[in-house]
């Protein structure tokens, strides 16, 4: 078997925290057209009920990746770091977007604020893949 370190171990914490971070508010957006057949209020109860999960996870994105962040070694070129950077930036952004979804009291603003935390929570996952690469 191969050898797992603390390395192996943060990139999994990593990886296990986006899953729910941003594939959970995938299968939300997915499900809620279905929940407001259920009743009008389903789809604020499984939201809320989601938030108990994902915001944890979003703490341990956060605490991950500056646990990635500082396991690189002084190596790191201008390139990477402004990549660096910029995911840093979408990740509060996400964050943030988040935040303002779950506390809109307009159909607008859920629908503004819960498309910008999924397209922030992505360009995050895929600037993690460039950084990775």
């Amino acid at each position: 078997m191969l050898e797992v370190g603390l390395d192996e171990v943060r990139l999994f914490l990593h990886l296990l925290a986006a899953a729910v971070w941003v594939g959970g508010q995938l299968v939300l957006a997915g499900l809620v057209p279905v929940l407001r057949t259920v009743g009008p209020d389903a789809p604020g109860v499984v939201a809320r009920q989601f938030a108990r999960i994902a915001w944890p996870a979003y703490l341990v994105l956060v605490v991950t990746g500056a646990w990635n962040i500082a396991a690189i070694d002084g190596t790191a070129g201008d390139d990477y770091r402004r990549t660096l950077v910029l995911k840093l930036v979408v990740v509060a952004l996400s964050g943030a977007a988040a935040l303002g979804h779950a506390r809109a009291t307009s159909r607008r603003g859920l629908a503004i604020g819960g498309a910008a935390t999924g397209v922030f929570a992505l360009l995050s996952l895929f600037l993690g893949v460039v950084l990775r690469g």
